[in-house]
């Protein structure tokens, strides 16, 4: 597959570049470019990474991180099975047990629920740092969900990080997770202040949460950019309002009924 010239290799990890020292520089230096295009399109090409991936798998399949890059294309494009081998191999070169939540929700995508709460309860979640528990108490959830277990999903998301004030990498998107459960289940007024919450701590747009929050809120979206035609054949620009302003409104309004809660406690 066709690299373009910028990409040199030089821009990967260096743990990874570490690894790739076991092979000759110039196929560790092939890899390396693979791998480079693996992690710019995954996100927006899953296809396109997953195709790369295969070649770094080609040239070097015993190198751990290629078969962890391999995992998160195929994860990415929703080939569960091949994401769950890769993240198994990967597992047993390194004995690190990061990829656990995510072979979990590999389990889930291949539609064994169960098989993914297994693994919640196993003992190698207690050797997953915060973000990784969080991210097995996610994937529990979900699995909870998948079951049609909803009051459960609503529970296991109930944790100190989720009540926590401090934003935290994950917060987004487990206050994401709690308020879809939330209205799921039919509790729309707690749903739409978590959808609030988990707007205040995304920083970098991880989530859809400002939509759903305008959505609850009665708020209809029109593309500002596309005129319409009235029936007189007049060109019309549509306005309305954004989702953005919503979550600000309501972040507000969370913030003043903490100050007046404050206030109370004050007098009392």
């Amino acid at each position: 597959m066709p690299i373009p010239e910028d990409v040199t290799g030089d821009e990967i990890d260096k743990d990874v570049r570490q690894e790739l020292l076991s092979l000759p520089k110039t196929l560790a230096d092939d890899v390396a470019r693979n791998l480079v295009m693996v992690a710019r399109l995954l996100d927006e090409d899953p296809e396109g990474a997953y195709g790369y991936s295969r070649v770094a798998l080609r040239l070097a399949s015993r190198v751990a991180a290629v078969r962890e890059a391999a995992g998160f294309a195929a994860y990415a494009s929703q080939k569960y099975g091949e994401a769950l081998a890769e993240f198994r191999a990967a597992k047993r070169m390194t004995g690190n047990i990061d990829l656990w939540p995510v072979m979990a929700d590999c389990e889930r995508g291949l539609g064994r629920p169960e098989k993914a709460l297994d693994m919640a309860g196993a003992p190698e979640v207690h050797k997953l740092d915060k973000a990784g528990q969080v991210e097995m108490r996610l994937v529990a959830a979900g699995a909870r969900r998948d079951l049609g277990q909803l009051d459960a999903a609503i529970v296991t998301l109930q944790s100190p990080e989720l009540a926590a004030n401090s934003v935290q990498p994950w917060t987004a998107r487990l206050r994401y997770a709690y308020a879809d459960a939330l209205l799921a289940a039919g509790r729309e007024s707690e749903a739409r202040e978590w959808f609030a919450k988990a707007v205040e701590a995304d920083r970098d747009g991880s989530t859809d949460a400002s939509d759903r929050l305008a959505e609850l809120d009665g708020v209809e979206f029109m593309d500002a950019m596309v005129e319409v035609d009235d029936e007189d054949g007049e060109a019309q620009a549509p306005s309305s309002p954004k989702a953005e302003e919503v979550a600000e409104e309501v972040a507000d309004e969370l913030e003043n009924e903490a100050e007046n809660d404050k206030a109370e406690n004050d007098k009392d």
